[in-house]
């Protein structure tokens, strides 16, 4: 009698285990060959999202500056136009103080003098309101001429004043914070000696002192 539950070390039934787990692990390293790639791909993207978080920070710091800077700038220059109108006012109340002789104020009546101390009173309010607002007069007189803050409309022959020197002011000039609201128009002498800067703390070098002698005995 043949056994027929015997089978063989080449039967089709004990192949096909070993065929399918073949297949599982092919499967199982299909599948963790992408997981080899996912933490670079990771990296970068961390990479680049901080990048932009960077640039996003940096934009939001100049906008924040530049905000504050306008927001001053704006404060400080905004009535620009209503301070060159209130000079002018400034300007026709020291006209109308100017064109009394000083005579005339001495010998003035009581009323007169009255509305002339009105006037200089008038004068230094406007002149304290303009100061509140960082508003503030120039005095150039005696003063060396400056391009910036001066406009010289002439010049006078001076040769007891160091030449460059202003001598005569025609209209006072006026500055808003750091700039310049209106410059002073002035008369810059000329034909005094040039005030020559300090060298050495104001010491004279030997060769420029040689020099000198060399021209003062030729």
């Amino acid at each position: 009698m043949t056994d027929t539950t015997a089978r063989g070390p080449k039967d089709a039934g004990l192949e096909q285990p070993a065929a399918g787990a073949n297949e599982a692990d092919t499967a199982v390293a299909s599948e963790a060959a992408p997981a080899t790639e996912a933490p670079e791909a990771l990296a970068a993207q961390v990479a680049d999202l901080r990048d932009r978080w960077m640039r996003s920070l940096a934009e939001m710091e100049n906008l924040r500056r530049r905000t504050e800077r306008d927001v001053a700038d704006a404060r400080t220059y905004g009535i620009t136009g209503f301070a060159r109108d209130m000079v002018a006012v400034a300007d026709n109340v020291r006209r109308g103080l100017d064109a009394v002789p000083a005579e005339l104020r001495d010998g003035a009546d009581t009323g007169i003098k009255a509305l002339l101390e009105g006037s200089e009173l008038r004068e230094r309010e406007l002149l304290k309101g303009f100061e509140k607002h960082n508003i503030k007069k120039l005095e150039p007189l005696g003063a060396k001429f400056d391009p910036n803050l001066h406009q010289a409309m002439y010049e006078v022959p001076d040769p007891s004043v160091p030449a460059g020197s202003v001598v005569q002011v025609v209209q006072a000039g006026y500055t808003i914070g750091d700039r310049i609201l209106r410059p002073a128009l002035v008369g810059v002498s000329k034909g005094g000696p040039k005030s020559a800067p300090a060298t050495n703390g104001g010491a004279i070098d030997s060769a420029d002192e040689q020099a000198a002698n060399d021209n003062q005995n030729p």
